[in-house]
C-alpha cells in the first residue's frame, strides 16, 4: 500500500487480520507531507465496527470491525438540523449512531495491530513513482535520509491523492474549517450532533451551514462549512466561524483548543479504480468519495474488507464504492445545486423532516431499494430534479485540477 490516510491504514488492518499474506505499507516520513490530525465520519450500528451497507455483501459486525472501536472518540444517538428559518428537526437514526474517529487514535490503533503481523512491514519513505513491471509492479521511493529506494510487488495500492481530478459535468468542493471549543460553561447537549445547522449566511453560490459534534457539555468541534466552487482563505473562515460562535450558539466566553481545515471534491466524475495492471487506486483516489455528500469512511470500510477478501483468495479486485444508481442521482443533485435550482438548505432540511431518518441514511450509503428511492425522490422538488436529470447526460465532462485537501472528517 502508498499512503497511510484513512483507506491506506484501513486495508493494511483488514489484511493483518486476514492473515496469510505479506504487505509493506510505505507511509511518508514526519514533514511537510503528513497531514496534520484529522477527523472522520461515519454511521453505523452494533458498538462502533463498520456496518457493510453494498449490494451482495453481508451486514453487522465482522472480524477486524468491531475492534476499531477503541479509535471511536464520541457517539450520537440523535442528530439534528436547524432549518434556515431557526427551527430544529431532532431525529433518532436508531439502530444507527454517528460516530467520530480522530486519525491519531486510528493510527495507533492500526499501528499495534500491525506490530502483533508477521506479515506485515511499514516503510517510512516518500513514494515518487508507482508503475506496472513486467511480473507486478514497484514503487520508487526515498527514505527520509535521503536514500533512493525501489521496491517490488505482486500488487500496490495507491491512495495517494490525484494531482487531476477526472473529467466531470458538476464539480463542487466541500470545503470547511472547524474548531475544537471549550466553553466556560456547559453550552452543549452530547446526546445531540448538529449535522447541518442553515442559521449562517448563505452565499451567492452554493450552501452553507454549521456543523456541531459535542465531545462533552463543554467541549465540542464546531465547524463552518460550504458546498461551492471555491474554498475560502483561513481568514474568512475564521471570521464565519466567530459570527457562528457568537450569534448563532452564543457559547460565551469559550478557548479554540485547536483546529482543523479541509477540502473535498464533489464532483460526478469517473475515478477508475486501475492505472495498470498491477496498479490499483483506493480510497478517494479510487472514488470512495460520496459525490453528494462528501462522506469518504464507511465506503472505504467496505473496500478495504472487500480487497482484502478478494487477495485471500488470490484475486486482486477493487470493488466499485458506491453503485450505480447512487452515483447517477449524486449527479443530478450536484447539477441541481450547482444550478441554483434547487434551494440547498430547505432541500437537505425538507428530506430529514419527511423521510425516516435510518432509511434516509441507508440511501445516503446506497443502501436502499429502487422503491425507497422512489419513494425519497417524491420528497424533493420534483420539477427541478426532473429537469435537471433530462440535461445531465447531455452535458460536457471537462477537467479541472485537484483541489489541495486534507483528508477530512466526512
Amino acid at each position: 500500500m502508498v499512503g497511510g490516510g484513512a483507506s491506506g491504514l484501513s486495508l493494511a488492518h483488514q489484511l493483518a487480520v486476514a492473515g496469510r499474506l505479506d504487505f509493506t505499507l510505505v507511509e511518508a516520513p514526519d514533514g511537510p507531507r503528513r497531514p496534520p490530525e484529522r477527523t472522520w465520519c461515519y454511521w453505523d450500528q452494533g458498538t462502533g465496527g463498520f456496518q457493510d451497507t453494498g449490494e451482495g455483501q453481508d451486514t453487522g459486525d465482522d472480524q477486524g470491525a468491531g475492534d476499531l472501536q477503541a479509535a471511536v472518540a464520541a457517539s450520537w444517538s440523535r442528530l439534528r438540523i436547524h432549518a434556515a428559518d431557526g427551527r430544529p428537526v431532532t431525529v433518532d437514526p436508531s439502530p444507527l449512531r454517528y460516530r467520530m474517529l480522530r486519525s491519531a487514535e486510528f493510527e495507533r490503533l492500526v499501528y499495534s495491530r500491525l506490530a502483533r503481523s508477521s506479515g506485515a512491514h511499514v516503510l517510512r519513505a516518500t513514494a515518487d513513482t508507482v508503475r506496472d513491471t513486467a511480473d507486478g509492479a514497484e514503487v520508487r521511493c526515498t527514505t527520509p535520509e535521503g536514500r533512493a529506494l525501489t521496491l517490488r510487488a505482486r500488487h500496490v495500492f495507491d491512495s495517494r491523492p490525484r494531482p487531476l481530478l477526472p473529467p466531470a459535468r458538476t464539480e463542487l468542493m466541500q470545503h470547511f474549517r472547524g474548531w475544537f471549543v471549550r466553553t466556560d460553561t456547559d453550552r452543549f447537549d452530547p446526546t445531540v450532533a448538529d449535522l447541518m445547522d442553515f442559521r449562517v449566511p448563505q452565499p451567492q453560490h452554493g450552501l452553507a451551514f454549521g456543523y456541531v459534534l459535542p465531545l462533552s457539555p463543554n467541549r465540542a468541534l464546531v465547524e463552518y462549512t460550504e458546498f461551492s466552487r471555491t474554498p475560502l482563505t483561513t481568514e474568512a473562515y475564521d471570521a464565519a466561524l466567530t459570527r457562528y460562535s457568537r450569534d448563532v450558539l452564543e457559547l460565551g466566553a469559550h478557548t479554540v483548543e485547536s483546529a482543523e481545515q479541509g477540502v473535498i471534491p464533489m464532483t460526478d466524475g469517473h475515478f477508475a479504480r486501475r492505472a495498470g495492471r498491477s496498479v490499483f487506486r483506493i480510497g478517494a483516489a479510487g472514488g470512495a468519495t460520496r459525490p453528494a455528500t462528501g462522506y469518504t469512511f464507511a465506503a472505504v470500510q467496505r473496500q478495504s474488507r472487500a480487497i482484502a477478501a478478494a487477495l485471500h483468495d488470490g484475486h486482486a479486485r477493487v470493488p466499485p464504492p458506491h453503485g450505480r444508481r447512487a452515483l447517477a442521482m449524486d449527479a443530478v443533485l450536484l447539477r441541481a445545486l450547482d444550478t441554483g435550482r434547487v434551494d440547498g438548505p430547505d432541500f437537505f432540511t425538507r428530506l430529514f423532516r419527511r423521510v425516516p431518518t435510518e432509511r434516509l441514511l441507508r440511501f445516503l450509503d446506497g443502501d436502499t431499494t429502487v422503491r425507497e428511492e422512489w419513494t425519497i425522490g417524491l420528497r424533493t422538488p420534483i420539477g427541478p430534479m426532473l429537469r435537471t436529470a433530462v440535461e445531465v447526460p447531455f452535458l460536457p465532462h471537462r477537467a479541472r485540477p485537484a483541489p489541495r485537501t486534507g483528508e477530512s472528517h466526512r
